[in-house]
């Protein structure tokens, strides 16, 4: 007997919540498709298989013993269908990411947690250097992502996305408390010993071209290889420096960093994702993208309508 394993599946529909139309609406079909499969099912098993009651559809003896098997083998069919979407679902892989110092503390710290916690089987080896370094790496296809801090050229084969803004603050230890009298000048900022990092990294050709602008030399005192290295120095009253705001805060509160002011404002800075279009992403690269882009959505300012109105007068 040639019976189309379709028709089992709506008998063990309808005879599961027995009535024709809750059947139907779970098999996303019409009720009297549903109805005429019942029927067309009955003939070729030659006996009924409901009676018709007040209160919807009861089994016959020879629907009960027909759904006692219908049931087990729809309920392994159901089942095998879940695991393959659950399978499907959990998103497996490892991330070669490259992270500078400045853009770890800034973002990517506080939202590594939640991402590992809600995707247990990505795995993230993380590649801490400075931006041309981490740039060079990504187009070389060392790196599936890279957040790094502005500025920087990329190549056109590369893709790149905002997910923050910040600025950087003058600041120096307690010593140099004096000094936040009054705005200073480049010229008179420096004077004293500047703290930064070195040569090659996105922040010295930051700071370069705006001292250029003042037409000023910008040359660091002291050079370290990492951001993270800034603030405790500064701490120690080994000269001044430029520290992104929202790390330079909490030492502000407590007294152990100085925040100085300068006569001219300076440009803010981003936290960029960049990947190369060029090449496939994978699975797990995209979904960390996608992650990425939610918080920054999550974290942008909404738009004051009557602001809005004001800035376009």
């Amino acid at each position: 007997m040639d019976i189309s394993f379709e028709y089992y599946r709506i008998f063990y529909y309808v005879a599961k919540y027995e009535n024709i139309t809750k059947a139907a609406m779970v098999l996303k079909s019409s009720q009297p498709n549903v109805t005429r499969i019942i029927h067309i099912l009955e003939d070729q098993l030659d006996c009924r298989l409901f009676l018709r009651e007040p209160r919807g559809l009861k089994l016959t003896e020879e629907g009960r013993r027909l759904y006692a098997h219908v049931a087990i083998a729809c309920q392994h069919l159901l089942d095998a269908e879940a695991e393959l979407r659950r399978e499907k679902d959990i998103c497996t892989g490892t991330i070669e990411l490259g992270v500078t110092e400045t853009a770890l503390h800034l973002f990517l710290l506080r939202n590594l947690h939640d991402f590992q916690r809600t995707y247990p089987d990505i795995k993230i080896r993380i590649q801490n250097n400075a931006t041309p370094e981490i740039l060079k790496a990504l187009a070389n296809g060392r790196l599936d992502l890279a957040v790094v801090t502005t500025p920087f050229e990329i190549r056109d084969t590369m893709e790149c996305e905002d997910l923050m803004t910040f600025r950087e603050v003058p600041a120096g230890g307690s010593d140099y408390a004096a000094l936040s009298d009054h705005p200073m000048t480049l010229k008179e900022f420096r004077l004293h010993s500047i703290i930064g990092l070195g040569y090659g990294t996105a922040s010295y050709e930051y700071y370069r071209k705006v001292f250029i602008e003042q037409h000023l030399d910008y040359e660091p005192a002291m050079e370290v290889a990492t951001a993270d290295l800034v603030i405790p120095l500064l701490q120690n009253n080994l000269g001044v420096g430029f520290v992104p705001e929202p790390l330079a805060t909490p030492f502000f509160e407590n007294g152990s960093l100085v925040a100085l002011t300068l006569n001219v404002p300076l440009p803010s800075r981003e936290v960029k994702m960049l990947w190369d279009k060029s090449r496939s992403q994978s699975r797990a690269a995209a979904t960390f993208c996608n992650y990425l882009r939610g918080i920054t959505k999550c974290n942008a300012p909404s738009l004051d309508p009557e602001n809005v109105l004001m800035s376009n007068d």
